[in-house]
């Protein structure tokens, strides 16, 4: 406290003490108010420092919580929700003078970048299926059918010789860590025509899917909530296995994307996981799009 604010609280105390009654008397006790009234003073004085004091460091933990991811922070950190770490995305490029697939001048809705370009990569974590390392991606008839029971296959095979089949591109992996199997098709076609009609003919289901994939027990229904991602030009269908299943649990989902006819088969021991596989099949959406 300055000197200018103890002189003024001594003028005070002069001026409200009263004269000796007596001059041979013991001088009366000093009165205690003012006292406190000081105390009181001093302690406002301290708590309003320390106010401000916290008041500015609380503004500046504020700001670094805010300004900083929350993973960076432990005690923030963001619990996994089971998302698979892909690496980044990037469309190919077009050949010189090619279109998009739906591009208002491709009549087609032909792809022209090349089509191994076009199938997702293998996330973080995950070791190749070796049946599906053909050169470029490449893959027969036949393996892509094996996802099929045998009695559809002949059936299947014909169909897709007779509507314009061009080439199938495939990739799959199994995660290490829990054993998820994942597989992808991409079968291109002569046309958006030709691949809607072998589609429709064989695979499109609008509530259970009317073939079953390999290692489903009884059927596999549609799941809505995942029909729809938003891609220009493209239309998924998704299904899921219903209970009582297997000791295998089996989801898939195709993609009709113009020419081009996307298959993903993701399956598990006991339950496979909802968010990676609708994360695999958004993910390959975008690139078809």
């Amino acid at each position: 406290m300055s000197d200018r604010t103890t002189n003024a609280i001594s003028s005070v105390e002069e001026v409200a003490a009263p004269a000796d009654p007596d001059p041979g008397t013991a001088p009366a006790p000093e009165p205690a108010a003012p006292r406190r009234r000081t105390a009181a003073l001093f302690a406002a004085l301290r708590w309003t420092a320390a106010v401000v004091v916290f008041g500015a460091l609380g503004t500046t933990v504020a700001y670094v919580v805010t300004e900083r991811e929350r993973t960076d922070i432990p005690t923030l950190a963001t619990k996994s929700d089971g998302r698979w770490t892909y690496p980044p995305l990037e469309k190919p490029a077009l050949p010189a003078g090619a279109s998009g697939p739906f591009a208002p001048g491709n009549v087609g809705r032909i792809h022209y970048a090349d089509l191994e370009r076009l199938l997702l990569p293998a996330p973080e974590g995950s070791r190749p299926d070796s049946t599906l390392d053909g050169k470029n991606s490449r893959v027969p008839v036949s393996r892509f059918l094996q996802e099929y029971d045998k009695s559809v296959r002949p059936t299947m095979a014909a169909d897709l010789r007779d509507n314009g089949l061009r080439h199938i591109a495939a990739r799959g992996w199994t995660m290490a860590d829990d054993g998820t199997s994942t597989r992808v098709y991409l079968l291109r076609f002569h046309s958006a025509a030709t691949a809607k009609f072998f589609f429709g003919t064989h695979l499109q289901g609008a509530t259970d899917a009317p073939q079953r994939v390999t290692g489903v027990e009884r059927l596999s229904s549609a799941h809505e909530a995942f029909r729809y991602a938003g891609v220009y030009g493209t239309e998924p269908f998704v299904y899921d296995e219903v209970a009582p299943r297997g000791p295998v649990h089996v989801r898939h989902a195709y993609i009709s994307a113009g020419d081009t006819l996307a298959l993903v088969v993701q399956s598990r021991k006991g339950s496979a996981a909802a968010v990676p596989f609708a994360q695999t099949v958004i993910l390959q959406n975008q690139l078809l799009g």
